[in-house]
């Protein structure tokens, strides 16, 4: 069998994309666009369409060469193939790759970090939708410049830490990203001009309470089944609960009780911590 080590992201990630699928017709883990939408999870598939669409408000006149860098399953580079655009995806890991191989069949995949990620001719466009934040704050414009057209330019759709930002040592603080000061300071050195910025925050806030509510629908099946076994299967129940004590910290283990228990992973949290921006960028004119 040897020393596979189980892989427990792409465990993760295929479930989630399953859910996805399953709940929406789609393989996105993106947030969504709430304006006009009841937050509910019917209405997931519903949000993060308009997530889409305004992100390719953005785009250039076309038609384009995209690299989709940390493309995800590869729904995102078969809307932009579908426009007539030409599309190569960088992402991380071959699960990833293979999804986005299914997903979007004519689009080239790399598989590898976009720091290492070897690439070749001129982009009209860099694409981050929602991976910015993975990437050093001082690597990934910087390459970025380097595999661009004189007059390319860079669409970065994603969460920024906030000035406001407050870690918490027993809540885990949901979203993400650069602290936002730091990426601005960076930004102004960079040989770029600043075409737009929107602040949409407020329209994406309410993805973490579909989320959290989801979480706490399985919490809640968890609980009852505790409860039965509590009564008809206490000792299965105390073997379980004793490989939960010795697989999990107790600090992993608090974290899962409010991840499934508890509403702590809210709209207004990740509102409070976190800048969500859409920000179009040029090469400047040399």
């Amino acid at each position: 069998m040897g020393n596979t080590k189980f892989d427990s992201r792409s465990v993760g990630l295929d479930i989630g994309l399953s859910f996805s699928r399953w709940l929406t017709g789609r393989e996105n883990l993106h947030y969504g666009i709430w304006d006009g939408l009841d937050v509910c999870a019917g209405n997931v598939g519903a949000a993060q369409e308009a997530y889409t669409a305004k992100l390719f408000e953005l785009l250039p006149d076309g038609p384009l060469r995209i690299l989709d860098i940390g493309g995800g399953a590869g729904e995102t580079a078969k809307k932009l193939v579908a426009l007539g655009h030409d599309v190569e995806i960088v992402v991380p890991s071959a699960f990833l790759a293979e999804r986005c191989r299914a997903n979007a069949p004519t689009a080239v995949v790399h598989e590898a970090m976009f720091e290492d990620a070897e690439l070749s001719g001129l982009f009209d466009l860099c694409l981050f939708s929602e991976s910015y934040q993975y990437i050093p704050l001082d690597q990934g414009i910087p390459k970025c410049l380097t595999l661009l057209k004189p007059d390319g330019h860079i669409l970065i759709a994603d969460c920024f830490r906030s000035e406001g930002f407050s870690p918490d040592k027993v809540q885990a603080t949901v979203g993400g990203g650069h602290p936002i000061q730091k990426f601005h300071a960076f930004l102004a050195d960079q040989p770029l001009d600043l075409l737009s910025s929107e602040d949409i925050t407020q329209s994406v806030a309410p993805s973490i309470d579909v989320e959290q509510g989801l979480f706490n629908v399985v919490g809640y099946g968890m609980g009852r089944v505790d409860e039965q076994m509590a009564v008809q299967r206490p000792k299965t129940r105390s073997v379980v609960h004793w490989m939960i004590r010795r697989l999990l910290s107790p600090r992993k283990r608090a974290r899962l009780d409010q991840r499934l228990n508890q509403q702590t992973r809210t709209a207004a949290h990740f509102s409070a911590n976190n800048t969500y921006l859409l920000l179009k960028l040029q090469v400047r004119a040399a």
